[in-house]
């Protein structure tokens, strides 16, 4: 199977060091400004139950539709 196409090179091969899968590293090496730091994402608890499950909806958590809000935290933390 083919590696897919990767934006952010670097920042892919530092997140395999870190143990990382291969999924999980071109997703995250791949976003818009991959890299950059300073976000301002609300943490998770702050969040409304709509706005974790549109999180998960976007990253493809299966079984989120069921899911307590707790669920989709730990969910998200983990994917």
């Amino acid at each position: 199977m083919d590696r897919p196409s990767i934006k952010n090179e670097e920042q892919y091969e530092a997140l395999r060091e870190k143990g990382y899968s291969q999924q999980k590293a071109a997703r995250i090496a791949n976003t818009e400004d991959s890299g950059v730091k300073g976000g301002k994402a609300k943490p998770y608890e702050e969040r409304t139950k709509e706005d974790l499950y549109e999180q998960a909806k976007k990253v493809g958590i299966e079984g989120r539709s069921k899911m307590t809000k707790k669920e989709l935290i730990s969910a998200l933390r983990n994917n």
